[in-house]
């Protein structure tokens, strides 16, 4: 039970530090050899030439988002809707939703810092980054920003859809279409109808598979046509379609390696996390009309 006298803030710091014995009790540290393993499995997936041919840059990268929006997902997506009863009985006696929600979401981004360092520090460690970075001298802590920031915009999201749903069974019944929809829609798979090109700007891997694709400068890579043309020692250029062109030059022009790209890509993830967690909020605090 609350005692109505304690604000908003203190209900939060009481959240957090609750959050974090969770942690230790539960052995919560489990999710970070968790996502060691998963580290440690993509950097031997994507293969040596990452950072070093463009194509396989490009997949490598999206393979390391992928990576970042499952154990974001993951992180969060039953971490409110298993406490919903007791939830809903200290709303009753004074608990400020909003209060809950950013308790969760201040332990849930610590969680996603360390995630992103293990992440970083293995995939540095098996596929060497690039040295000269946009902002920075060293590329890695680039990629370190944007890991965090992909991990923890799908944490936000689990957290939302956590808030929406009443049962754990229902939040794991959801998550897998939840990351199809990221895979697909992000134009990297497949390339979506004109229509549906839109759709993509709303995913997390569009902005995270860009951010990472700036910082690598992806587009001053050789294609592999190119090396295979240099190993041939063919001093002739294999003409390209006119539908090569055109994606070539999409492609400069989205990851452009420019100060003002990667700040976007990161504005926007962290803007789309904000709204994640303010709609978590006002869904959650509809769980006073659960028929249960």
């Amino acid at each position: 039970m609350h005692d109505k006298r304690i604000g908003r803030f203190g209900q939060i710091k009481i959240y957090i530090g609750k959050c974090f014995r969770s942690f230790l009790n539960e052995k919560g540290w489990k999710s970070l050899i968790t996502t060691l393993i998963v580290a440690v499995i993509l950097s031997w997936v994507i293969g040596g030439n990452t950072f070093k041919v463009f194509e396989n840059t490009r997949s490598g990268a999206f393979a390391m988002i992928c990576g970042c929006i499952w154990t974001g997902l993951f992180n969060s997506i039953q971490s409110i809707c298993r406490e919903r009863q007791i939830i809903k009985r200290e709303h009753r006696t004074g608990l400020h939703i909003s209060s809950y929600v950013v308790a969760h979401l201040i332990y849930e981004f610590v969680l996603c810092v360390a995630e992103a360092v293990i992440l970083t520090g293995v995939f540095d460690l098996f596929r060497t980054f690039p040295k000269d970075g946009i902002l920075f001298g060293w590329t890695g802590l680039e990629f370190l920003i944007s890991f965090t920031l992909v991990i923890f915009c799908a944490d936000a999201l689990g957290i939302m859809i956590s808030c929406i749903v009443k049962t754990q069974n229902a939040a794991m019944t959801v998550m897998p279409f939840v990351l199809i929809i990221q895979l697909v829609m992000s134009g990297m798979m497949f390339k979506l109808p004109e229509k549906a090109d839109g759709v993509k700007e709303l995913t997390i891997s569009k902005w995270g598979l860009t951010s990472i694709c700036c910082t690598a400068d992806v587009t001053k890579l050789p294609t592999a046509k190119e090396i295979a043309m240099q190993q041939e020692g063919s001093a002739v250029s294999i003409p390209s379609t006119q539908a090569e062109i055109e994606t070539m030059e999409q492609y400069k022009k989205e990851y452009k390696a420019s100060t003002s790209n990667i700040l976007q890509c990161w504005g926007v993830l962290g803007g789309y996390s904000v709204l994640y967690g303010a709609l978590g909020i006002l869904f959650l605090k509809l769980v006073d009309k659960d028929k249960r």
